[in-house]
């Protein structure tokens, strides 16, 4: 092919041109590059949000209190709990769902969330094990079965001899439908052979203080939500759904101790991020997790509030997260559990 000196000169342009443009698009790139790795160097430079999706009051958002206030102590910046309660967690986990994905908003959940929730809702708006990033499974929280404490039931085996005596006239409040209070009572009912009327309420806290009022006659509750209340004189301990008693409570016993073989039931506290969250992000929010669950009173006003310590890894909580979402799946399948 022959070239013009003019269209030669042209060609010569147009190639410069290029290697010019492809220069500054990779040093561009770069300049990106090291903004992001320094951002992430620098984490956090300002204050954080937590989502909790639950109720104030709830064994969770006690749990995300303690943990975050030492946590923020720990990493010179706050970290602020929202929360943002509906549809038993949906719209919580939502906001964290689409929250942008760099470590400024993360969220404190229980297992419900995650692992419950999505057997029972459909059209939910984000996949709970691809649209979230696990941090840590940091606690579990102790359960337990209570009553007011001028409810005529002194032991468990006296409300299931009544529920047996009157199917479908008592009532249990829940967080709502879905939430664990419901699963928890919906199992335990179908378990003993009592007939139960569900009363879901706007959260964990309102249902345990409807029961505080006589408005309903039980509730089955995480012992974080709950302890004020018992402490208060307004709430009676009938059992926990513990292995073994506890040592806050040692004269309540279990419910195998009442007389129904192997049925246990906890919940967690995790904190999760939105998909997409860089993992030097994941591993410095995990660190300063077990930073702080190694301060002796944080420690203790935890384990006051009925919860297991745990403080897994990142992956350790993917891992819990994908074999509860199935066992899960299988027990509300086959309890035929729905929501109302």
């Amino acid at each position: 092919m022959n070239l013009s000196p003019l269209s030669a000169c042209s060609l010569k342009g147009d190639a410069f041109s290029t290697r010019w443009l492809k220069g500054l698009a990779l040093a561009l790139l770069a300049f990106a590059f090291f903004g992001v790795v320094q951002a992430q160097d620098s984490y956090p430079n300002k204050p954080i949000r937590m989502i909790v999706p639950l109720a104030a009051g709830s064994a969770v958002d006690g749990a995300a209190r303690l943990l975050t206030a030492k946590m923020a102590q720990n990493m010179g910046q706050p970290i602020v709990i929202e929360n943002i309660t509906g549809s038993s967690g949906l719209i919580g986990a939502d906001r964290i769902a689409k929250a942008a994905p760099d470590g400024y908003t993360i969220g404190g959940v229980n297992d419900s969330v995650l692992t419950m929730l999505p057997h029972i809702y459909s059209n939910i708006p984000w996949n709970a094990l691809k649209d979230f990033e696990p941090i840590s499974l940091v606690a579990t929280i102790e359960w337990g079965i209570v009553v007011a404490d001028q409810s005529p039931y002194k032991t468990l085996n006296e409300f299931i001899a009544a529920a047996k005596a009157n199917p479908g006239k008592l009532n249990y409040g829940s967080g709502g439908s879905g939430s664990p209070q419901h699963i928890a009572m919906a199992l335990f009912a179908q378990r003993t052979g009592i007939d139960l009327v569900h009363v879901p309420y706007k959260g964990a806290t309102p249902a345990a203080i409807a029961a505080a009022a006589g408005q309903v006659e039980v509730t089955y509750q995480g012992l974080g939500t709950v302890t004020s209340l018992i402490q208060g004189g307004k709430l009676r301990l009938l059992a926990v759904s513990t292995p073994e008693r506890l040592a806050q409570y040692p004269a309540v016993p279990t419910v195998v101790q009442a007389g129904i073989s192997d049925f246990f039931f906890n919940s967690w506290f995790a904190m999760i991020a939105p998909a997409g969250t860089p993992k030097p992000i994941i591993d410095k929010l995990n660190a300063e997790m077990q930073k702080a669950l190694t301060d002796p009173q944080t420690r203790e006003r935890l384990i006051a509030l009925g919860v297991t310590i745990r403080g897994t890894s990142a992956a350790e909580f993917g891992q819990a997260t994908q074999k509860q979402y199935a066992l899960y799946g299988k027990l509300i399948k086959d309890n035929n559990i729905k929501a109302d």
